[in-house]
């Protein structure tokens, strides 16, 4: 049974179309949801909760439909939003206990669920602290665990990680990655931030203007490409110069040289000339193709691309 699936999904706010016949199916595991802001995504989460009636199409949610079945739906799914939804005089633990007895659990099992899960997410010691006095980590921490409180088995994260710092946002990824690996709960993360979802899903749907531009594994969309990236100690223009002499075409990136790979008779090209100018190797190694391509393609090739999924 797919995660999720839709067929044909459209959403139209007035002239505006926010979903254009989506049609993408994703199975169980950690699954990004990638696009520029105003691509769909917030708008895609909401459909799947039946908070919003499409316009056109279906959508499914572990197998329930999620116009006629969104109690259930919801019953099952965890959703962490992406606006600021905390009231400022409550403790952490008191409104995740609150969302827990929400979600139908008794009491007793409300708070050891809140005990856990906030351990789970590194608010333990802070628990009984008003959530006005919290970070905005702490903050995204404790929408995270009133997400996981009724022990879901899908999780909605919208742009979990906005207004983190660097660190808050690498902290926030590692406790995602947890939740899929660890918990066995399937997670459905939305990001703009291409580099984020790379690091930490197993498939990933890309969406643009609320059309389907590409569903693959993250695998796939990150496989190595047939350039090579060569670093020299000094000189890299010059190896640039002799690598062309010998029909090998390299062009400089930054202070690495990017180099078209066509069999191992490139990678003699390189080594002779580094060795016949006197250059020292720092390393030489396949590129990876990059999630942020995908948005460089010309429109009409990721139409093409978006279709044959």
């Amino acid at each position: 049974m797919a995660l999720i699936s839709t067929d044909r999904l459209t959403m139209r706010f007035g002239p505006t179309t926010a979903l254009d016949a989506l049609t993408v199916s994703v199975e169980p595991g950690v699954i990004g949801l990638v696009g520029a802001n105003g691509a769909g995504k917030s708008t895609l989460i909401k459909v799947l909760l039946g908070l919003l009636p499409a316009t056109e199409g279906t959508a499914q949610v572990l197998g329930l439909d999620a116009a006629g079945d969104s109690e259930a739906i919801r019953q099952q799914v965890g959703y962490m939003p992406e606006h600021d939804c905390l009231p400022a005089d409550t403790t952490a633990t008191e409104f995740v206990v609150h969302m827990a007895r929400m979600s139908g659990l008794p009491m007793t099992a409300a708070r050891e669920r809140t005990a856990d899960v906030l351990r789970h997410v590194g608010l333990y010691e802070e628990r009984y602290r008003a959530v006005g006095g919290y970070s905005t980590g702490m903050r995204q921490r404790v929408k995270l665990a009133q997400a996981l409180v009724h022990d879901p088995d899908l999780v909605l994260l919208d742009e979990p990680t906005n207004g983190l710092d660097p660190a808050g946002r690498d902290e926030m990824l590692g406790l995602i990655r947890k939740v899929g690996t660890d918990f066995g709960i399937s997670v459905l993360v939305t990001s703009h931030l291409l580099g984020e979802l790379e690091r930490i899903c197993d498939h990933v749907v890309v969406i643009e203007g609320g059309r389907l531009l590409r569903s693959s594994s993250t695998a796939d969309v990150t496989a190595v490409s047939g350039v090579l990236l060569v670093e020299v100690d000094d000189r890299a223009d010059a190896l640039a110069s002799a690598l062309a002499q010998v029909g090998v075409a390299a062009r400089l990136s930054g202070r690495m040289l990017e180099v078209a790979l066509s069999g191992e008779q490139t990678y003699d090209a390189i080594r002779d000339a580094t060795a016949n100018l006197g250059l020292g190797l720092v390393r030489m190694e396949r590129r990876r193709h990059r999630m942020v391509e995908l948005f460089e393609q010309p429109v009409t090739s990721r139409h093409a691309q978006g279709g044959r999924q």
